[in-house]
């Protein structure tokens, strides 16, 4: 027995010594991805097609029920509807993160700027306060506060191309940071050049398509940029900022509208899919999907947001990250502010952002 137990013994301190090396070694970092699309309504996010829009978009003498938007998305619940315009997004939300915002369910998440529409809404959500009496208009001025991935970068010493913004509106080179060059940002139809990475084509193409409004290139052409950037440069911050869903909401189009949700809803499972292939940020990625405001919630209103929009401060949050184990539609809790966006994804970072922002919303628990 005594022969026996010794190398047993031996086998056994070994495979200890073995555990105490991998304890000792440090962790890889953390991923946050950050992802908002412009001005998507809860209306849509959480009953899917609006029936009453659709009609208001219909000639007097066409029918609803003849309509191929009515045959493609109608259903009798919300939550058939939603599916049929979001399908991803829905099981990612529910089989493996939550959303907030459903406010049919005692759920609310409402902006805390009194303005209602986008730069003031990015700043907060960037800021984690609301800056009315600085951020008055959509101009392109630069961010007079310091951002969360500003504060991420710099706490964290990292090199700013490992803190990434891809953004379809050319303004987010004002909004996204305080300090020109502290991170990197791709914005509108620049170009992408990062070493190893044949961007050459898509470069040009994102130029030469166009896009019906200025300012800003189609979210195709931002997804391909951030995913080609996210594979090759491997940041450990990236946003990526959509922006059709408003855009053709302005212009009246609901048909392009639904079509721009179908397609995010696409990136979002491809972004995912790509997520869970790479040991370096599978398991150890946590994403929030948002919005910058709302829209109003009437058929007359629905283009719109504004102050003048009942609605249009009403927004939504959903988060998927391995730290939080709420799952599906949060349910008669306390409401939550787009201003807690910062300090939640302070927290996923390892940085405090209330510490010196103590006016700025807390972290979503």
């Amino acid at each position: 027995m005594r022969r026996l137990f010794a190398p047993i013994c031996c086998v056994l301190a070994l495979g200890l010594a073995d555990l105490a090396g991998v304890a000792g070694q440090p962790a890889a970092p953390d991923a946050v991805i950050l992802i908002t699309l412009d001005g998507a309504r809860t209306e849509e996010v959480f009953g899917g097609l609006d029936l009453d829009v659709l009609k208001s978009t219909l000639k007097a003498d066409q029918k609803v029920e003849e309509s191929a938007l009515y045959r493609r998305y109608w259903a009798e619940t919300p939550e058939a509807r939603r599916i049929k315009l979001l399908p991803f997004f829905w099981t990612l939300v529910t089989e493996h993160g939550s959303i907030a915002g459903n406010r049919a369910l005692g759920s609310s998440v409402t902006l805390g700027n009194r303005r209602w529409f986008s730069y003031p809404g990015y700043s907060e959500i960037l800021t984690g306060q609301a800056h009315d009496p600085e951020i008055t208009s959509n101009d392109p001025i630069r961010n007079p506060f310091e951002t969360v991935l500003e504060r991420i970068r710099r706490e964290k010493q990292l090199d700013p191309a490992q803190v990434a913004t891809f953004a379809s509106w050319d303004t987010f080179n004002a909004i996204a940071e305080h300090t020109e060059g502290a991170t990197t940002i791709n914005a509108g139809d620049e170009p992408l050049t990062v070493a190893g990475l044949d961007n050459a084509v898509l470069n040009q193409l994102q130029h030469e398509a166009g896009s019906p409004w200025d300012g800003t290139r189609l979210d195709a052409f931002t997804f391909r940029q951030a995913m080609g950037y996210l594979d090759k440069a491997r940041p450990r911050v990236l946003y990526i900022a959509f922006d059709e869903t408003d855009d053709w909401a302005h212009d009246g189009r609901y048909d392009r509208l639904l079509g721009a949700y179908g397609r995010i809803d696409g990136y979002l499972r491809e972004l995912w899919t790509w997520i869970q292939a790479q040991p370096d940020y599978r398991g150890r990625t946590h994403i929030l999907i948002t919005t910058d405001h709302g829209r109003g919630a009437t058929p007359a209103d629905w283009r719109h947001h504004g102050d003048k929009y009942p609605g249009a401060e009403h927004t939504w949050i959903a988060l998927v990250s391995p730290t939080m184990a709420q799952r599906g539609e949060w349910k008669n809790t306390p409401a939550l502010s787009t201003s807690q966006v910062a300090a939640t994804l302070g927290s996923w970072a390892g940085v405090d952002w209330n510490t010196d922002h103590p006016q700025a919303g807390k972290p979503i628990r």
